[in-house]
Parts: structure tokens; sequence; C-alpha cells
């Protein structure tokens, strides 16, 4: 039997690693569309919160994991969001942090990036008691009530895991500060609040 030549192997271990890259590709590609488990809907202002409401006003709500990196695109749209809303809502941002862990761990490059958008107040969440009182499950996920206290929208801000972009999330949250009613609900791309992701930022 005539054994390959070098040119053969050479072409044969060429398709193996075209095979493995495509595999890679379509496991990144597979990862980033999709979401997180499903929130569940909350569908009025919830009791016990420490956050306050204006009477009048509407309130966003972001519940996020600070070490995300799919949070960054989620934090980058509700900078893009606030800008557009003209002061309609108050907004604030829920940095979780995990049982055990030290008192300012939450606060690295996300908390700063979302304390630096205008009309956005950024606090604590130790243990993720507001994550779950808001039904959060997954980082970046984004509630907004109304004016009387009931829930107008639930869901995410971005298409993908870490894309930075026109979404229907953050279409729908436009409209419904711009003309009111209802906004439909959007899938949340991002960590677990409960696992810490395996990439940390800083």
């Amino acid at each position: 039997m005539k054994r390959p030549s070098t040119r053969g192997w050479l072409v044969l271990a060429g398709v193996l690693w075209l095979g493995v890259i495509v595999t890679g590709l379509v496991t990144l590609a597979r990862y980033s569309l999709t979401p997180g488990v499903a929130q569940a809907m909350v569908a009025r202002w919830p009791e016990g919160t420490p956050l306050t409401r204006q009477a009048g006003r509407p309130v966003l709500v972001m519940l996020a994991h600070p070490k995300c990196p799919c949070t960054r695109a989620s934090v980058a749209e509700l900078q893009a969001l606030m800008a557009h809303a003209d002061g309609r809502a108050d907004a604030f941002v829920l940095f979780m942090r995990p049982e055990g862990l030290e008192d300012g761990w939450e606060q690295g490059e996300l908390w700063r990036a979302a304390a630096s958008i205008p009309g956005v107040t950024v606090l604590k969440d130790p243990g993720g008691v507001e994550a779950k009182r808001f039904g959060a499950t997954t980082s970046g996920h984004v509630v907004l009530y109304g004016a009387d206290g009931h829930l107008r929208f639930s869901g995410g801000l971005t298409v993908a895991r870490g894309h930075v972009g026109d979404s229907p999330g953050r279409t729908a949250l436009e409209r419904v500060l711009r003309e009111g009613g209802e906004g439909r609900d959007t899938p949340v791309y991002g960590c677990a609040l409960e696992d810490p992701p395996t990439t940390a930022t800083r």
C-alpha cells in the first residue's frame, strides 16, 4: 500500500484543523446566542425593597454581576438608553455581592462604568437579595416599573452575550419611556447571577 505523501499529510492536517476551528466557532456562536434562564415576572413594585420611588416617576432597575464580561454590553446599552430617555425615569444598577466576600468586591470596572451614566444610581446588592426580589436570574436583567408601580418591561438590552448595538429590548424600553404603555419582554444574555463567571473584570 502506498503511504501518503508529505503533501497528503499536510492536507489532512489542514482539514482536521479547519474542522476544529469551525467546531469552536459554532460552539462560541451557540453560547453567545443562548439567553439566561427565563426570569420570574414580578408584576408590581416589590414590597420591602430599599429602593425609593418618587411619585409620578417610572423606575428602571438593572440587576448585574460585577464580574460578568457579557454585562459590559448591557451597561453600554443602558448608557445609550438613558441618553435618549431625557430624564423620563429614575434608574438604578444593583451589583450583587455573593455571600462571604468582602465589602467593596463588587466595585470594579462595571461599577465605575455604570456610575458614570447620568441619571443612574449604583448600589450594592449583598447576597443578591434585591435580584431575587425583582425576579432576576441573569446579569443584565432590566425591569421598568411605571409611575403606578406596575411592571412595564422585563428583559435584556442586548441581542447576544457581549453584543453592543440596536436591540429589541432597548427599542421597546425607549418606546415605553417616550409613549407610555407596555413593552414586550426580551431574553437576557449574560452570566447567571448565582454562579461566578469564569472571566473576571477588574
